[in-house]
């Protein structure tokens, strides 16, 4: 397209290992060094003897009372043992021989790895995989590597997460959907048991340099506070190197990150972008670890924030897709299959699934439908290839190092199907929808010149788009069908690959990767790390099928669960039923039992476009018992249908720091508080209360702030008077505003909000006063009613830290300039 902008050896495996070689065994198998026993006689033996730089793995047989055939081999119980310091008597070192550190490392020639995870991209949005977008990164790669069309994930992002880092299904992960939702039940408490390491943390005492960058989305809510615990913190959990965010979203432009467990300020750069960001981090990161410890091989794991919501590329790329999509949905996902065809990725006479009857046919939309949808998709494509095009960045940055053809790149375009949480329409303000608060096309329309742009945009495209986006499927994320599940991935590792360009049709899964990094390392799955038995990996390694591109698969069932909706596969058949769609907030029935199940022969219709329910009722009670067995095995019962009501820490039963608490007292400098670590002030009635001192000559600034540009509220001081603006969704604002100036000295700043009450959005009455004495009253006609923005936003005391409520203050210099001593909200009966 000539409108874009400018662009910014190790040992080969046998296909035909056995699973004890996948295990890790056969490398370790050239080591003799075993633990247990007399292990530690065996490394001080070796402390004494190899150079400074010694890997563990390549050092002399132990001494011949060591075991030989019995005990855990060598890093199957992590961390390593220590040696044993021998009893010296000698008292003068210049008669006692120095003895040489002992430093791990893994086997000699170990590769790098990169494994990228975009987010919430759809199976055939990149045109590595037939789709409109270009993703010229992914196609290079694939290129020169092998392209897997039959990859597969999780419905969700935060299982999907967990399963990749870890090798163990989202049940074993405890993860059964995204953590902002846990209950209390065992397989969903979005508490990752200490009997599932991560890779990160395997590689990291075997002596990987690691790092993580961008999207973390597995800490539990009511541990992302500045009182912890950090135990399921990336920092804590194999990365050395943490540079993102904790949560599910965030505003590109403004938002609220951490470097390791340090919360840091908002970005005083006008052009920043996170994508950017966090490329330019990453390259640094690798710059100079290569730079220090280049005997080190790197674990880098890329979770860019691209595609998933909201939809806001840099504004150079806003315009990069204009009239690309005009000819709509349905036109598209026919041209999507033919590109497809001819590529080889799908079979000719491969059928396109139907959408669900909620889809609209795209010529029956009005035309102002139209151009408002196609302007979502525009603005869609433009971000998913940004975030391409700065992977290649990184990419780049490796080969220039000289490193890239001893590392393996794992790019995997989605960790779900496309989102659905723009419902219909789409979007301008995904907050709306989550607040039940939908915005019909004529609003839309009136929203398209500012769409995907800085500025109160937080868009989301049509859940239609995301159906065209899983071509030759349908469906999308929540969904257990191909949709839901189905994703791109390609692999390239010159080092341990011969094949370049090729195919993989192998039925894989995310809980392939970890196996997969292991043997080709040639380290073991550890038994035991950092004392606790662990869970035995679940997924298979994917090294058979590198350089044979008909090897028999050995990933030959999976299940999948996501609020009831469920699938499980076998040799090539899937059985699936969807409980309730993404855009329902009630189950289709209240009984799973009496759930439709389908029936689809996926290795001849990958897109599931015929039912063979009725046809062949023995193959779908066979796929059913086994679905209740894996079931039980991974901890999957009990299945939780229930919607936003899991948004709600009472309702789901999981911990929550504000429970039952109806009164916090706040300090000075307590910023970047997410929201469910602070007081709910959600349709509801209360008071804020602020002890302060004025000095001499007045005060401005921000006394408490809650959200920021796509809805909250701030409490702030101008021209020495207060004020309070409430901002509904980035639709309707409103200030109240005191009529007198805060006196110098110490003062009492009080704002009351009365709530009307009668359900959500409801408005309600606020009364300003100082000192006692009211200065000021207002009504807000609307509030928000279910939720701010999760971790996207922040409640902040003293400052509105991230992107700012209203455009009263300076969004970066807005703190409060008088002395905070107290913020204290409280509800009212």
């Amino acid at each position: 397209m000539s409108d874009r902008p400018d662009d910014g050896s190790p040992n080969e495996s046998s296909s035909n290992a056995s699973e004890k070689e996948r295990r890790g065994d056969a490398g370790i198998q050239r080591r003799d060094l075993l633990l247990g026993g007399s292990s530690l006689a065996a490394m001080t033996a070796l402390a004494a003897t190899a150079p400074a730089t010694a890997q563990v793995q390549q050092a002399a047989p132990a001494p011949a009372a060591a075991p030989t055939s019995t005990g855990p081999k060598l890093g199957e119980i992590l961390p390593f043992p220590q040696p044993q310091r021998p009893v010296i008597t000698e008292p003068d070192w210049r008669k006692v021989p120095q003895p040489k550190p002992v430093s791990i490392r893994p086997p000699k020639g170990a590769p790098n790895i990169l494994v990228i995870l975009q987010d919430q991209t759809s199976y055939a949005d990149p045109s590595t995989f037939g789709g409109p977008i270009n993703f010229p990164t992914m196609d290079r790669l694939a290129k020169e590597g092998l392209t897997y069309t039959n990859f597969h994930v999780n419905s969700l992002c935060s299982p999907s997460r967990t399963a990749l880092l870890t090798g163990r299904n989202q049940h074993q992960n405890s993860q059964a959907a995204v953590v902002d939702g846990a209950t209390s039940y065992p397989g969903d408490t979005g508490m990752r048991p200490k009997s599932v390491a991560p890779i990160a943390e395997i590689l990291r005492q075997w002596g990987y340099c690691t790092s993580m960058f961008g999207k973390s989305h597995e800490t539990p809510p009511w541990e992302t506070s500045i009182s912890g615990p950090f135990d399921r913190w990336p920092a804590r959990q194999g990365f050395e190197k943490f540079y993102g965010f904790i949560g599910g979203e965030k505003n590109l432009f403004r938002p609220y990150l951490v470097d390791g467990t340090t919360e840091l300020g908002v970005p005083r750069d006008p052009n920043y972008h996170f994508n950017v960001d966090i490329t330019d981090k990453a390259i640094g990161w690798i710059r100079g670890t290569r730079s220090l410890t280049p005997d080190r091989p790197f674990f880098m794991y890329y979770a860019t924030g691209g595609a998933h919501p909201p939809h806001t590329p840099p504004k150079e790329w806003l315009d990069v897709y204009k009239g690309k999509f005009d000819q709509g949905w349905d036109k598209l996902r026919e041209e999507i299959l033919a590109r497809q065809i001819k590529m080889g990725l799908m079979p000719p006479g491969t059928k396109i699934a139907e959408n669900p009857p909620e889809i609209p046919k795209w010529d029956a939309l009005s035309d102002d439908a139209k151009k408002v949808l196609s302007r979502q998709m525009e603005v869609y494509a433009g971000y998913a290839e940004h975030t391409d095009r700065e992977i290649g960045r990184l990419i780049d940055a490796i080969g220039d190092l000289g490193e890239l053809d001893n590392t393996i790149v794992i790019y995997i375009a989605g960790d779900n199907g496309g989102t659905a949480i723009g419902g219909l329409n789409g979007t301008f303000n995904e907050w709306s929808n989550l607040n039940d608060a939908p915005e019909d096309i004529p609003y839309l329309k009136t929203r398209m010149d500012e769409y995907g742009g800085p500025n109160s945009s937080y868009p989301n495209y049509s859940v239609a788009w995301a159906m065209a986006g899983s071509t030759p499927a349908t469906w999308c994320i929540n969904a257990c069908q191909g949709g839901g599940q189905n994703q791109g991935m390609v692999i390239r590792w010159p080092g341990g690959i011969k094949s370049k360009g090729e195919i993989r049709r192998q039925y894989t899964h995310l809980i392939d990767v970890g196996p997969t990094i292991l043997e080709a390392v040639g380290i073991p799955e550890p038994k035991i790390v950092n004392g606790v038995e662990q869970i035995p990996m679940a997924g298979t390694s994917m090294i058979y099928s590198f350089d044979d591109a008909a090897a028999k698969d050995r990933h030959t069932v999976q299940y999948n669960e996501c609020s009831g909706n469920r699938s499980i596969y076998k040799d090539g058949w899937m059985a699936c039923v969807m409980h309730r769609a993404p855009w329902e907030s009630s189950p289709r029935v209240d009984d799973y039992a009496k759930d439709k199940w389908e029936l689809y022969n996926v290795a001849v219709d990958f897109g599931q476009a015929t039912d063979l329910a009725a046809q062949n009722p023995a193959k779908l009670k066979e796929l059913q018992d086994l679905f209740h067995q894996e079931a039980i095995k991974f901890g999957v019962y009990p299945m939780d249908d229930r919607s936003f009501a899991r948004l709600n820490a009472t309702n789901a039963g999981r911990p929550d720091i504000m429970a039952g608490r109806t009164e916090v007292t706040y300090y000075a400098g307590m910023t970047g508080m997410a929201e469910n670590v602070f007081i709910d002030t959600l349709s509801r009635s209360y008071v804020v209360t602020a002890d302060l001192v004025i000095p001499k000559g007045g005060a401005n600034g921000v006394v408490v702030s809650q959200g920021g540009l796509f809805g909250g509220w701030s409490l702030y001081v101008k021209d020495g008077r207060p004020k309070l603006a409430y901002n509904w969704l980035a639709r309707e604002k409103y200030f109240i505003e005191g009529k007198e100036a805060l006196p110098e000295g110490k003062v009492t700043l009080v704002y009351d909000f009365t709530y009307d009450g009668g359900g959500l959005h409801k408005g309600g009455t606020g009364v300003l006063s100082i000192n006692g004495r009211k200065v000021g009253e207002g009504r807000i006609n609307k509030t928000q009613g279910a939720v701010w923005s999760l971790a996207g936003e922040t409640a902040d005391i003293g400052m509105d830290a991230y992107s700012p409520v209203c455009d009263d203050y300076d969004p970066w210099e807005n703190a409060f300039t008088g002395t905070i001593n107290t913020v204290k909200i409280k509800h009212k009966a």
